[in-house]
C-alpha cells in the first residue's frame, strides 16, 4: 500500500534519515521502534506528507506522492495522524472531533452521525458536550483518536501516542488500536520507543537506528533474531561477544567463548568470530550445589551472581561466568532458589535459544 524507496531527509548539514526502503502492506499494523532521536517521527511525518524528503520517493497505492498539491491533498485525505501530545481546541468534545469534517463539506446531520459513532468507538459518548480542555491526558488522546477516525481513513499514523500517558490510559489506547485495525481493516503505522508496545501491537516491526532502517521483520525475528549487536542491545539482549565457531556439523555448532564451549544452531562456518544473543527469560538458574536433574539443556555454565535488580514482578539476575549472562526470573523463583549476591549458580540455556550473529570484520583463522 505504501512503498518507500531510498528515502532521505536532512535538516541543513544534519542527515536525519538516509536510504530508507520499506513497504507497508494494506491492513497491517506496522510499528517503528528505535531509540529517541533515531528518526521515527521524521519518517512518520514524511509518510503523512507533512514534510518532503530530501531524496527518495514515497508511493501510495502506486502513485508517486511528489505530485501537485492537489494530488498530495487527495492522498493526505486518505490518511489521518495522531501526535504524541494531544492538541484540543477550547470547544466541546464533539466540535473537536468534527473539526476535520468541516473542511470536507459534510452536512451537519451527517457530521453529527459520524461524530457520535467515533466517540462511541473510543468510549467517550458521555463526554459529547464537555469542554475538551477539561479532560485528562488519556481522554484527550482518545478525542484525538476519534478526530482521526471520524474521516474514515485508510491509513492511521500514530506518533508515540502513549508516550505521555499513565499505564491504564496507555492500555486503553493500545486496545483501541487493535480494535480499529481488526474492525475496519485500517492500515496502522505506529512509532514508539517502547519496544514492548511494538511487540504487543505489530504484525511487523521496523527498527530505526541512527537514521537507518536496521531490520524489518516479525516480533520473533526482531526480539529473538536481531541482525546486529546494536539491535540486540536495544531489544533487551546483552550479547556475549568474542565467540569463535570451532566445529559445525550440519548447522549444529560448538562455539568457544574464553574457556567455555556453547552448543548452538547456526550455519556460520568454522573459524568465524561471532556473538551470542540470548534473551534473559531463556536463561535458567539453579544453585551450583543442587542435585542435577535430567534436562534438555546442552549449555550449563557455572558462575557467580554479581547483581540482582527488581523489574516489576520479575528480577534480573546478572551472573559472571567469565562473561556476563543475564537471567530474568520471577521474584518467587528468586526467593525459592535462595539466590543472593555472590552465590554460585548454574546458568542454563538451550542450544535452540541461542541466536548467533557474525561479528563485524571477522575472518577465518
Amino acid at each position: 500500500m505504501i512503498r518507500i524507496e531510498r528515502l532521505g531527509r536532512s535538516f541543513g548539514p544534519k542527515e536525519v534519515l538516509r536510504d530508507i526502503s520499506l513497504e507497508i502492506r494494506k491492513g497491517e499494523v506496522f510499528t517503528l521502534i528505535g531509540p529517541s532521536g533515531s528518526g521515527k517521527s521524521t519518517l512518520i511525518r514524511l509518510i503523512d506528507l507533512l514534510d518532503s524528503p530530501t531524496s527518495g520517493k514515497i508511493f501510495f497505492d502506486g502513485r508517486d506522492t511528489a505530485g501537485s498539491e492537489k494530488d498530495r491533498l487527495a492522498i493526505r485525505r486518505r490518511m489521518s495522524m495522531v501526535f504524541q501530545k494531544p492538541a484540543v481546541l477550547n470547544t466541546t468534545v464533539a466540535e473537536n472531533v468534527a473539526f476535520g469534517l468541516k473542511f470536507r463539506g459534510e452536512s451537519a446531520v451527517e457530521a453529527e452521525k459520524k461524530v457520535r459513532f467515533a466517540l462511541n468507538l473510543v468510549g467517550l459518548s458521555d463526554l459529547y458536550s464537555r469542554r475538551a480542555i477539561t479532560l485528562s491526558g488519556g481522554e484527550m488522546q482518545r478525542v484525538a483518536l476519534a478526530r482521526a477516525m471520524v474521516t474514515e481513513p485508510e491509513v492511521l499514523l500514530l506518533d508515540e501516542p502513549t508516550a505521555n500517558l499513565d499505564p491504564v490510559s496507555s492500555e486503553m489506547i493500545e486496545d483501541l488500536i487493535v480494535r480499529i485495525n481488526k474492525r475496519f481493516g485500517t492500515t496502522i503505522v505506529l512509532s514508539t520507543h517502547d519496544m514492548l508496545q511494538g511487540q504487543r501491537l505489530a504484525d511487523r516491526i521496523g527498527v530505526i537506528m541512527d537514521g537507518r532502517l536496521a531490520q524489518v521483520g516479525s516480533s520473533l525475528e526482531i526480539f529473538y533474531q536481531p541482525k546486529g549487536r546494536q539491535i540486540a542491545r536495544f531489544v533487551g539482549i546483552d550479547a556475549i561477544n568474542g565467540g569463535q565457531v570451532i566445529e559445525n556439523t550440519g548447522g549444529h555448532a560448538l562455539i568457544r567463548v574464553g574457556e567455555t564451549c556453547f552448543e548452538a544452531l547456526t550455519p556460520i562456518p568454522v573459524g568465524k568470530q561471532v556473538s551470542l544473543c540470548i534473551r534473559p527469560e531463556d536463561v535458567t538458574l539453579t544453585p551450583s550445589d543442587s542435585v542435577s536433574e535430567k534436562t534438555s539443556m546442552r549449555n550449563r555454565i557455572i558462575g557467580r551472581i554479581t547483581k540482582i535488580v527488581p523489574s516489576g514482578p520479575f528480577v534480573r539476575v546478572t551472573v559472571d561466568c567469565g562473561f556476563v549472562m543475564v537471567s530474568l526470573i520471577t521474584r518467587r523463583s528468586c526467593t525459592d532458589l535462595g539466590l543472593s549476591l555472590g552465590a554460585r549458580v548454574i546458568a542454563g540455556v538451550k542450544a535452540t535459544a541461542i541466536h548467533v550473529i557474525p561479528e563485524e570484520g571477522n575472518s577465518s583463522r
